[in-house]
């Protein structure tokens, strides 16, 4: 397999609206608004960027396991994700030596299988290793706090 084959582009197009909104399209899909809350300075018309990034895990989640799970013959009939960034807006009002990114991350998995407690470890430490948006949280030294819980 060659380089060519191995990477993939993805993008987005944006534009800014008026205020902190901004309007994006991904692909054929249909646009999207991002937007603040009015405490924030916006109009609270759609979820903020780091709202959209605490979903892109759950979106992550939601791909890895199941190919994953296939891969390790682990079975399952259903998957829910609840994401919660904690973020200190004095970075993002620009306050020296506070970062304006996510200051951690919890994250909890609720998984409807019958298998073991044992084959559920196996299966989130594999998610975890493979999962591009978890790993990108970690490469930025952000704290994570991974929780899987069977139902």
């Amino acid at each position: 397999m060659n380089e060519t084959n191995t990477l993939m582009k993805v993008s987005a197009v944006g534009k800014w609206e008026e205020g902190v909104k901004t309007n994006h399209h991904i692909r054929e899909f249909e646009p999207f608004l991002m937007d603040e809350p009015v405490e924030l300075g916006g109009t609270n018309v759609g979820p903020n960027p780091m709202e959209f990034v605490v979903a892109a895990l759950n979106g992550c989640k939601g791909v890895m396991i199941p190919l994953i799970a296939n891969e390790q013959g682990f079975t399952f009939s259903g998957i829910e994700f609840e994401t919660t960034g904690i973020i200190d807006i004095r970075g993002l009002m620009g306050e020296e030596g506070v970062t304006p990114h996510f200051q951690k991350i919890r994250l909890t998995v609720k998984i409807d299988t019958n298998e073991s407690e044992e084959a559920i470890g196996k299966l989130k430490m594999e998610v975890e290793r493979r999962c591009p948006v978890f790993n990108l949280f970690l490469d930025a030294g952000i704290e994570i706090s991974s929780k899987w819980k069977k139902i």
